[in-house]
């Protein structure tokens, strides 16, 4: 096995990081299809990080960063290349985008009912804030 490479995804990613997603990480989203994988990448051409080997999608993250905020989103690995150390250096390559464009503190986007999500979080020195709530509005149908 080839130890993976960090990059950012392309345009061309798109329906790859969707089968990938629809493999490896938890929970969907309204923006899981092609034209909402390319209007990120096409936004912020930097923010979708990719670990890559044999060729292949191994884990993801994306690293939203609004210029007052900097939001992880979509932390997966393959479940296959689990505990090698992919979402540590997806993690890094994430904080280091936000400490290079002025960031001060991360947040993450964990599902309630992902445990294992919340126990890699926790072990990667992020704290669960209970005194905040998300509330949603759906735009589109």
């Amino acid at each position: 096995m080839i130890a993976p490479k960090i990059r950012a995804a392309t345009p061309d990613d798109a329906e790859a990081v969707l089968a990938f997603w629809k493999e490896s990480a938890e929970g969907t989203s309204v923006s899981d299809d092609v034209p909402g994988v390319t209007r990120l990448v096409a936004r912020d051409p930097e923010a979708l990080l990719l670990a890559v080997a044999d060729d292949r999608i191994v884990g993801s993250v994306i690293a939203g960063w609004d210029g007052w905020r900097a939001s992880l989103y979509r932390l997966a690995v393959l479940p296959s290349y689990r505990r090698r150390g992919i979402s540590t250096a997806l993690l890094r390559a994430a904080e280091e985008r936000f400490l290079a464009l002025g960031g001060r503190r991360a947040d993450a986007m964990v599902l309630e009912a992902n445990e294992t999500g919340q126990r890699l979080w926790t072990a990667a020195g992020y704290g669960r804030q209970d005194h905040w709530r998300r509330w949603v509005k759906p735009l589109t149908d």
